[in-house]
């Protein structure tokens, strides 16, 4: 069901199980993990998470919740911890609803664009379920404690506007519209000093997790200000023109 395709300097990943809203089951979230661990080896400048069909992701597929050991290692928040820790800028283009383990997806990329019509919820207090502890950290993260009790406590589904205006959306546009805009997004992605974002995207990550590594995260800005790309920048903007980056 994963369509892994490269396109220059952007990956893309499209979910397709449409039948089934895009489930995830034991198979493909290991190959969506094993997938993302190859292409941080690539010099990719973004990547590309998307679904075909109505729905983006429904989590999980529930013929494998009973199957799947989830107490001591949730397939799952390994998949949104590889995620969200892959080197490059990843986008979620959110074709339709986001259910579920699809939320955690969505909010393991950095950025998110949604089509207007979508919706949004997780159904565990539905189910009987209590959702894995770091799933529930990483919307605190993404949208802070009070989203999270609404999500989670309330399972209170999200319409489109409701979703951009409590921050889950970064934008949101008609259906037809939704490939034109991630395309943008990662036209100028391609075009910015790889070094610089690659490092301030996990200075960003390291700070929102309390985690920063001071040494590491200073020897990132040396590297970027004595870096060719950083020559390239002044050179470009002093002759007026496009910069050309190659991340060295």
């Amino acid at each position: 069901m994963i369509d892994a395709r490269l396109d220059g300097r952007t990956g893309r990943l499209t979910l397709n199980r449409p039948e089934a809203h895009n489930a995830l089951d034991a198979a493909a979230l290991g190959a969506l993990r094993e997938t993302l661990e190859a292409w941080a080896e690539e010099d990719l400048r973004a990547l590309v998470l998307t679904g075909t069909g109505g729905s983006f992701c429904s989590g999980v597929s529930l013929g494998d919740v009973a199957e799947l050991d989830f107490a001591t290692d949730n397939p799952l928040t390994r998949l949104c911890d590889t995620l969200e820790r892959f080197p490059a800028p990843t986008i979620a283009a959110l074709n339709g609803g986001v259910y579920g383990g699809g939320v955690e997806l969505a909010l393991a990329c950095d950025f998110r664009v949604g089509v207007t019509g979508m919706r949004a919820f997780a159904p565990p207090a539905r189910l009987g379920i209590h959702y894995e502890p770091a799933g529930i950290d990483r919307a605190i993260q993404r949208l802070g404690a009070q989203m999270a009790r609404r999500i989670f406590l309330l399972a209170e589904e999200f319409e489109a506007e409701a979703l951009l205006a409590h921050g889950f959306l970064d934008h949101l546009v008609a259906p037809e519209a939704l490939d034109a805009k991630v395309s943008g997004m990662t036209a100028t992605l391609e075009g910015l000093a790889p070094l610089a974002v690659r490092g301030m995207k996990r200075t960003i990550l390291e700070l929102t997790r309390g985690a920063l590594d001071a040494e590491a995260a200073r020897t990132r800005v040396a590297a970027c200000f004595a870096s060719a790309d950083h020559a390239e920048g002044l050179a470009a903007r002093k002759e007026r023109r496009a910069p050309r980056f190659e991340g060295r």
